[in-house]
């Protein structure tokens, strides 16, 4: 059975076919996997759109960073971008080749859109802070970074040559642990009062992250489970063996990044408590000692504010609201905590 879900395809029109040849219609009231049905439900939930969200409204704050803070902000959000176009574009679409159920290829669609609705969001907060040609040296910095490249380049090669459950280990590991030192730098700003409506982009995405990572962590403990021991624990080492090298490249990119403004401590530790996360998420044990208390308690009340827990049972965001009759005012997004 492990051989067979290892090696198995995408499902195919074929496979929606019933016995007699007719197509098979997807029956949401005829679920084969409750996750499935609840995973859909939540992220139609929390649907949002970045358009919806007054970034302008940050122009006086992001008037008043130094040199050094800018750079910071453009240089993460510039590797944020990197990872959710290629989760978006390959990632994704990868892990829809080994679906167990037609329910599970919807959810997975709902994901490939969302990801790329992420990359598409950090150019909506670029075309309000920068200018043309500051976006442009954000780009060129981005896509020739040897750090960023790495981590792109070890997943794209996991995602056309591994198994299906390296495949969803790998997944996980960016949803889960390797955005993370990216979106440290817009939390912190959040906590000392700036950047409020950019944060506010983040911790929508670090909802739908949350929920994605659990999620596809989910059906890789599903696929793990079906395979002999030896099998197993193999996997597992090899999970193990990319998050600790995962780690080593972070460490260099957060000391290239955050050094400037003295946080590069402070960031690496939140990157190793959701390394663990990640694990966590794959039904494994952590790799750091790292928990939440370790972590600046400003980025965790980031995290975690009111109605916005990072937790795949998580409420609606704090400030964005979806099917109200009435458009939104700037006021609905004033006193984001």
């Amino acid at each position: 059975m492990s051989n067979d879900y290892i090696r198995k395809a995408r499902l195919t029109h074929s496979d929606y076919l019933q016995d007699d040849g007719t197509y098979k219609a997807m029956n949401w009231n005829d679920v084969e996997d409750i996750i499935d049905k609840l995973t859909w439900e939540k992220l139609i939930e929390q649907f949002w759109v970045d358009t919806r969200v007054p970034l302008s409204n940050d122009l006086d704050d992001w008037r008043t960073l130094s040199d050094e803070e800018k750079d910071v902000v453009e240089k993460v959000f510039g590797g944020l971008t990197l990872l959710d176009t290629m989760q978006g574009e390959t990632g994704v679409s990868r892990l829809r080749e080994t679906v167990r159920t037609q329910m599970e290829d919807a959810v997975l669609s709902n994901i490939e859109f969302m990801e790329n609705l992420h990359a598409k969001s950090y150019s909506s907060i670029f075309s309000t802070l920068n200018t043309p040609a500051e976006i442009d040296e954000i780009f060129r910095w981005t896509n020739s970074n040897k750090y960023l490249q790495k981590k792109a380049q070890t997943a794209i090669d996991v995602y056309d040559n591994g198994t299906p459950l390296q495949a969803k280990a790998m997944s996980v590991m960016l949803e889960s642990f390797l955005f993370y030192s990216g979106f440290y730098a817009p939390l912190h700003f959040l906590g000392t009062n700036r950047l409020p409506n950019v944060a506010e982009i983040i911790k929508l995405i670090i909802r739908d992250e949350s929920v994605h990572g659990t999620y596809i962590g989910y059906k890789f403990q599903l696929g793990i489970n079906e395979l002999p021991e030896e099998e197993q624990e193999e996997l597992k080492q090899w999970v193990y063996d990319q998050v600790y090298a995962f780690y080593l490249n972070e460490e260099k990119y957060t000391e290239l990044i955050y050094d400037q403004v003295g946080w590069t401590e402070d960031v690496k530790i939140f990157v190793r408590y959701n390394a663990n996360k990640a694990l966590q998420n794959l039904g494994l044990d952590p790799l750091f000692p790292d928990t939440a208390d370790d972590v600046n308690p400003i980025i965790m009340n980031g995290i975690s504010t009111g109605s916005s827990n990072h937790d795949f049972f998580s409420q609606v965001g704090n400030s964005y609201l979806v099917g109200q009759v009435e458009a939104m005012s700037d006021d609905d997004y004033l006193n984001f905590t």
